[in-house]
């Protein structure tokens, strides 16, 4: 098969990864730029451009797409779409799970577990919404944000109503969440493929942060997830439409509670912690599924 993997850097872990995996296999790889194409939007003949070259003969495509990129990233993926190159991540789906308000309303619909979030536009209803996530301490979070960044715990009433006036201020959207103090700072990355988790770690963060993230000074570790922790990775996923996830759970006193669904999730942490052939699953669920025209959107907004 053709396969091509969307990324701005070839030497980055998981875009080298699927490269080796997928050659060791058989297949062509090819590592394009995602800024570097091109395209021509067209009724009949609906064609990517790169660096000079028509690109064409592509099975399948692997979406490895920054957040700063995201608009134009999915509008390549969606042409792909078009040309009917398989998308291992649909172009809809990646644009849902970018915007962490849409997930947790569409994950809220179908009543996957959440912490209380609690989202308004207005500084005069800073003290209800405070109120209405159960107080403080709490989380606010900036929607653009990344990896952690623009993720802010709030001990007093008072600092949750400074920092959600001052992001208010610069005209930021934020949402405000409850704290789960019983996680105690650690979370589980449930990586989902093809309906499947096929691999778990356990992150924990450093003292004195609450915040697991890896690039964030974080530890990780394989761990063994309950059948409701598979579960709700596995739901969520599909919620969003991916069939490559990275879905963070928290362990809360009323059970597994979803933080963000992850479109792009990093190969290296999940690979190094468990010792899983991860991007190896990946390039078997390409083997499995892609076929021409098999995008389930067709390109639709």
């Amino acid at each position: 098969m053709k396969i091509a993997i969307l990324s701005r850097k070839t030497n980055l872990y998981s875009t080298r990864r699927l490269v080796e995996v997928g050659r060791a296999r058989g297949h062509e790889m090819r590592v394009i730029d995602t800024l570097r194409c091109y395209m021509n939007i067209t009724s009949h003949r609906p064609e990517i451009h790169y660096k000079g070259e028509v690109l064409t003969g592509f099975d399948a495509v692997i979406p490895r797409i920054g957040a700063s990129i995201t608009f134009y990233g999915t509008a390549v993926v969606r042409q792909f779409e078009m040309m009917g190159v398989f998308p291992v991540n649909e172009s809809v789906a990646i644009s849902r799970a970018r915007d962490k308000l849409r997930s947790l309303q569409l994950l809220s619909r179908k009543g996957i577990g959440l912490p209380v979030t609690g989202y308004a536009h207005s500084p005069d209803d800073v003290e209800d919404l405070i109120k209405m996530v159960g107080g403080a301490p709490m989380v606010i979070k900036l929607l653009e944000g990344t990896q952690g960044i623009g993720v802010v715990l709030t001990e007093t009433q008072k600092a949750a109503e400074s920092v959600i006036e001052a992001f208010m201020g610069m005209r930021a959207n934020i949402l405000a969440q409850e704290f789960i103090k019983e996680a105690g700072g650690m979370d589980i990355r449930c990586f989902v493929v093809g309906g499947k988790v096929i691999a778990a770690m356990k992150r924990q963060a450093k003292p004195g942060e609450f915040r697991s993230n890896l690039h964030r000074g974080g530890t990780a570790e394989p761990t063994k997830i309950t059948p409701e922790e598979r579960s709700t990775a596995v739901r969520a996923a599909q919620v969003m439409g991916l069939n490559v996830a990275g879905v963070d759970i928290l362990r809360s006193n009323h059970g597994p509670v979803v933080m963000e669904v992850n479109s792009s999730p990093g190969l290296e942490g999940i690979e190094g912690a468990t010792g899983k052939d991860v991007a190896g699953a990946i390039i078997e669920f390409i083997e499995r599924e892609a076929k021409p025209n098999r995008t389930k959107t067709r390109g639709k907004g």
